[in-house]
């Protein structure tokens, strides 16, 4: 169908430059959407779609809008869809005379998810990273950018063997938007990441360094470091390149470069990282290790904590001067509240500094800046006077914040967001002066007013203003003859005419001429200072980096004194001794029940443990408090134990617990062999190794000969720390085998038939699993579970080599002592089922005594 339409050729010519996007197309008070973009977005927002009539034959066509004053709200939820979405605007105030086009409009802005830096869209404790992935035959180039604070950095992993650690790194990002080129997507696994934007001509490695110096504004990146990773250099520049095309103003905020290595810290791959549960994506909800240490006053600080808690240090020095810091605040207890109540004053001045940079910071903002520096030269003086009677390890950061004082004074003098434009009085003399001859001219109109009520003898003669014709004298229909002949006729209305005067309209041009003054005098005043806070961003971004530190050990502090956490003792020995350890997570999650403490060491004469029990014992907690304690203490945290000594661990590799992952096309089974294999090609003898159920996703001896293997292997060739859980007892003779395997169980003991988990570590090995227990827990029925404790039985004696009639095979109804049940039996075992089951103390007598008959009835009527 031809279109014809003016509005509706412009609306699709805007739309086929964003087809990948939701395009919001302003029309008066409203965003409108059309045909497709209207469906998808109605059903995401919840909002009515409705149909527009195009004349000319055009016919109807889906359509959708959002209230303008609201539309941020309806974006974030359409980026939290996964969509992207351009915004048009009117970019012209009127049509030229005689014309019919449609106003002219613009994409003026396109959201995505990595690109945002408003305020309500962002989640203050976690960065907002946009990032890219290039994969090339000599390696992989990764780099990301948070717009919104500006934080800029690369890395490069070299050789085609790094993808794992490529990985893990894209993990411990967690960013919200991805780029990669197309040709190279499946070389990557970006499963769970974030969004994707496959596009070749973002990374162009002929211009990449070319793209780069010229934003940064230097003529080498040596200065960065950034000269040796040139692949790096490549995927920092197709970042760039995408925010030029999305929010080209957001690059005013990305004034330096970082290269970093991911030697300096402890690998986590994805898997370590979600079983771990070290922290959650953005948005989401539970327990996790960030939620635990988190008692952070500003969203810098919640983010610099989610950064330790994703990178633990390798280096002893840096981990002891971190832990000097918190153990200094955990001890200054009335420093470190005062402290608390300070910092939740600054705000987020990361953030806030951002929208200064960019240009879009309001005058409230500007207030907040000046209250934040107010704030941070109270916590540089509590810093510096506590220094004066202890060494306190806090110092160098108290130098780095600068309070701005000129800065501070500046925006005090100036700002005042309860005003009209934001600047205060006295400020600007220009300003003053026009906002005078303002004044003065609203003075004369109603002057004037009142002049022509006197000459005319109109009592209901008023002078009014509107933007199409200005001022104009306004009077009654009725009383229209009465005007005088110098009254020029302007518009009539149904029960009033308007005129205007010569002196009505060079009051006009002076007060409109004041006013467009004062607009301009105060933009210029208000750019003023915006311009001078965004000059000093090297000092405030130096004062909001220390700033997140010295929350973050103050948060790591208060953590530890409210969960009685201890210093951890560093060493670069295998030695892993844990004293009482606790997992943080589950004792913080269940403050009503009492958490039961293990202690675990591991070192040359005891490096690998062989741990039995059974499921619900706790082997899986033990495991997992073993790698927090662990990553805790290389983090620069206490941590939850009574002592604890840790020889730096290089890899974190935990595998406990599985699940099918559907999306990869891959079974419970797949998955673990594929985690293990991961390990076993990657884990050093510094690693700490944490395996649950190894091989138990397969038959009995296939698994029990690749859990064999497994532990071999890592004895002989890797030498690891290891905590090996399992259920396949015949595992336990390897400590007869090797001198530094060791056994150890989770102690259960029995009271009235019913097993009782005591969540003990101890040595030796376990007798049995208790699975028919777990069963019955769980509330299998319990002709269930009896008959599995007989066929369990049956098995054991066959184990054992005794081998009976009834044992000639194991198949349920094949076996003469399992052959189906008479009708009358299955009746009888229904019975016993719901008798067992009924919960009699919360029954009366009588309801008791009917449901004992109703029993007996049914029992009589199956024989």
């Amino acid at each position: 169908m031809a279109v014809t339409s003016p509005a509706r050729r412009q609306y699709l010519d805007l739309k086929e430059r964003h087809p990948d996007a939701i395009l919001l197309y302003r029309l008066g008070d409203f965003y409108d959407m059309f045909d497709q973009d209207a469906v998808t977005a109605s059903a995401v927002l919840g909002i009515q779609l409705t149909a527009r009539s195009y004349p000319r034959g055009e016919g109807r066509v889906p359509m959708a809008g959002v209230p303008h004053h609201a539309v941020d709200s309806y974006i974030k939820r359409l980026l939290d869809a996964g969509m992207r979405v351009a915004v048009c605007e009117q970019v012209s105030e009127a049509q030229p005379a005689g014309s019919k086009a449609p106003l002219e409009r613009e994409v003026v802005r396109v959201f995505t998810p990595g690109t945002v830096v408003e305020p309500e869209m962002l989640d203050p404790a976690s960065n907002n990273y946009l990032a890219a992935v290039y994969p090339a035959k000599l390696g992989f180039g990764v780099a990301f950018v948070d717009v919104s604070t500006g934080e800029f950095a690369l890395t490069q992993f070299d050789g085609p063997t790094a993808k794992p650690d490529v990985e893990a790194e894209l993990q411990r990002l967690g960013a919200i938007e991805w780029l990669i080129p197309q040709e190279s997507a499946q070389e990557i696994s970006l499963i769970g990441v974030g969004q994707v934007r496959q596009s070749d001509h973002l990374f162009n490695p002929h211009g990449a360094e070319e793209k780069l110096r010229r934003r940064l504004g230097v003529q080498s990146l040596a200065g960065f470091g950034s000269d040796q990773a040139p692949l790096g250099v490549v995927a920092a520049a197709a970042i760039v390149s995408y925010l030029e095309q999305t929010n080209s103003s957001s690059l005013e905020r990305v004034a330096s470069l970082r290269t970093y290595s991911t030697a300096s810290y402890m690998v986590l791959d994805g898997y370590t990282r979600a079983s771990l549960e070290l922290t959650h994506q953005p948005r989401e909800r539970g327990w996790s290790l960030l939620r635990v240490l988190d008692r952070c006053k500003t969203g810098m600080g919640s983010r610099q904590l989610r950064r330790m808690i994703g990178q633990p240090l390798l280096d002893t020095a840096e981990i002891e001067r971190r832990l000097d810091a918190v153990e200094w605040l955990a001890g200054a207890g009335p420093l470190r509240a005062l402290l608390g109540e300070r910092l939740a004053r600054v705000g987020d001045l990361e953030r806030l500094l951002g929208r200064v940079v960019q240009g879009s910071a309001k005058p409230r903002d500007l207030l907040d800046l000046a209250a934040a520096l107010q704030a941070v030269s109270a916590i540089k003086q509590s810093l510096i006077e506590s220094a004066r009677t202890s060494l306190q390890p806090l110092v160098a950061l108290a130098d780095a914040l600068d309070p701005c004082l000129q800065l501070q004074e500046l925006i005090e003098r100036s700002i005042d967001p309860d005003t009209e434009g934001g600047i205060k009085a006295g400020f600007s003399a220009e300003l003053d002066s026009a906002s005078a001859m303002l004044g003065e001219g609203r003075a004369a109109i109603a002057a004037f007013e009142r002049q022509e009520v006197e000459a005319t003898g109109i009592r209901g003669l008023k002078v009014g203003y509107n933007k199409v014709f200005g001022y104009y004298l306004e009077v009654g229909k009725s009383v229209a003859d009465r005007v005088p002949d110098r009254y020029l006729r302007q518009q009539t209305l149904i029960n009033a005419e308007r005129f205007y005067t010569p002196e009505l309209k060079e009051l006009e041009r002076r007060i409109l001429g004041a006013r467009e003054s004062i607009e301009k005098l105060r933009k210029q005043a208000l750019d003023d200072v915006t311009g001078r806070a965004a000059d000093a961003r090297e000092q405030l971004g130096h004062t909001a980096g220390a700033i997140s530190w010295i929350d973050a050990f103050r948060s790591l502090a208060d953590a530890a004194v409210s969960q009685e956490y201890v210093r951890p003792r560093l060493g670069t020995t295998s030695t892993l001794d844990i004293v009482d350890g606790r997992h943080p997570v589950v004792e913080a999650a269940q403050t009503d029940i009492g958490f039961v403490p293990n202690s675990i060491r591991l070192d040359e004469e005891q490096r690998i443990i062989v741990l039995t029990g059974p499921n619900m014992g706790g082997k899986s907690t033990t495991l997992r408090l073993t790698a927090l304690i662990v990553l805790m203490a290389q983090m620069g945290s206490f941590v939850p134990a009574s002592s604890a000594r840790i020889g730096i661990v290089d890899r974190i590799f935990s595998r406990v617990g599985a699940q099918d992952d559907i999306s990869a096309g891959q079974s419970t089974f797949m998955r673990e062999m594929i985690e293990t294999s991961n390990i076993l090609h990657h884990a050093t003898a510094s690693s700490l190794l944490l395996l649950d159920e190894i091989g138990r996703g397969t038959s009995t001896y296939d698994g029990l000969a690749i859990a064999r293997a497994v532990l071999e292997y890592i004895h002989a060739r890797l030498r690891a720390r290891t905590l090996f859980a399992t259920h396949y007892h015949e595992l336990t003779v390897l400590a007869e085998e090797f001198e530094d395997v060791k056994n150890y169980h989770m102690a259960v003991t029995e009271h009235e038939g019913r097993a009782v988990f005591l969540h003990r570590m101890e040595a030796g090995a376990a007798d049995r699993s208790y699975g028919i227990h777990v069963a019955r827990l769980a509330g299998l029925p319990h002709s269930v579970t009896i008959r599995a404790e007989r066929i369990l039985r049956q098995l054991e004696r066959q184990a054992n080599g005794r081998k009976e009639s009834d044992l000639r095979q194991l198949a349920m109804f094949v076996d003469p002592d399992l052959t189906p049940r008479s009708e009358a039996e299955e009746v009888a075992v229904r019975v016993l089922d719901r008798m067992l089951a009924l919960d009699l103390s919360n029954m009366t007598p009588l309801q008791a005594l009917e449901e004992l008959h109703r029993l007996q009835e049914e029992g009589r009527s199956g024989r």
